[in-house]
């Protein structure tokens, strides 16, 4: 099956793979429409199949990467995901195969990835990218996995690596319920305006939302994962968005809170 990478031009009459039909998270879909289309210009890329579902990568140079991650000279990989009716036919490897070969034709040290050392949603598949050569350079309390491919058989001098303020985490005086979310993602905008709003009032726990709308806010966040992490006063507790509902919110809070 053929594959596209979506530009400014074919945008707005293409899909992007999530959320295709869902109309609650329209005015999400849009933002991520945007954030693409302004992306591009800095050389990030989305590419998937021509299909109407599930298969894409994202990915572009690590130095406009939106994530506090150091890996300059890298590519970096943002989204990437195969699945139903598309998975075990070979997509996820033609995909990676396409990055790969964009990181050559542009001189670039190789492909990074975050990862999480467990299943976390919303980051790629940890185990498998293992399989295609990756391996891991940085880790961090929280679970989360840096992922490196170099393109050279030697090491590069500098292997890509975690920001400070990824270390660092949240300020111990955190209290309630803080997020971090960008429009990298078009469920994020409904289920944190709407439903994470809702779920917290019940609970009468204190919200406090961030919204990553600059590359340097992106840079220095105080997790990787800006697509959307969730705090529960300082601690780190998922990347899962369906911890916003209320029928989720208590089942992923004391799951991740009792590990």
């Amino acid at each position: 099956m053929p594959y596209v990478t979506l530009t400014p031009e074919s945008l707005p009459t293409s899909h992007i793979c999530c959320a295709i039909s869902d109309k609650k998270c329209a005015d999400g879909y849009a933002a991520k429409k945007q954030w693409l289309s302004d992306q591009h210009a800095h050389g990030y890329r989305f590419r998937r199949l021509d299909e109407r579902g599930k298969a894409f990568i994202e990915y572009g140079p690590a130095e406009s990467a939106w994530m506090p991650v150091s890996a300059p000279g890298w590519l970096a990989m943002g989204c990437f995901w195969v699945s139903g009716q598309f998975k075990g036919h070979g997509h996820g490897r033609a995909l990676l195969n396409h990055a790969l070969q964009d990181a050559r034709d542009q001189g670039r040290a190789g492909l990074v990835s975050l990862a999480g050392k467990k299943k976390m949603h919303f980051q790629s598949d940890g185990q498998w990218l293992l399989k295609q050569g990756f391996r891991e350079v940085d880790t961090l309390h929280s679970s989360f996995s840096l992922l490196a491919l170099p393109l050279d058989e030697s090491e590069p001098a500098e292997m890509p690596q975690f920001a400070q303020s990824a270390r660092d985490g949240l300020d111990a005086d955190a209290k309630g319920v803080t997020v971090y979310y960008s429009n990298r993602c078009p469920f994020t905008d409904y289920h944190i305006e709407v439903s994470l709003q809702e779920t917290c009032h019940k609970r009468g726990l204190p919200l406090t939302v961030h919204k990553l709308d600059t590359l340097s806010a992106a840079q220095e966040a105080p997790t990787p994962a800006t697509i959307f992490s969730l705090f529960l006063d300082s601690h780190f507790v998922t990347t899962d968005i369906s911890v916003c509902m209320d029928s989720r919110f208590d089942k992923v809070v004391g799951k991740a809170m009792a590990a």
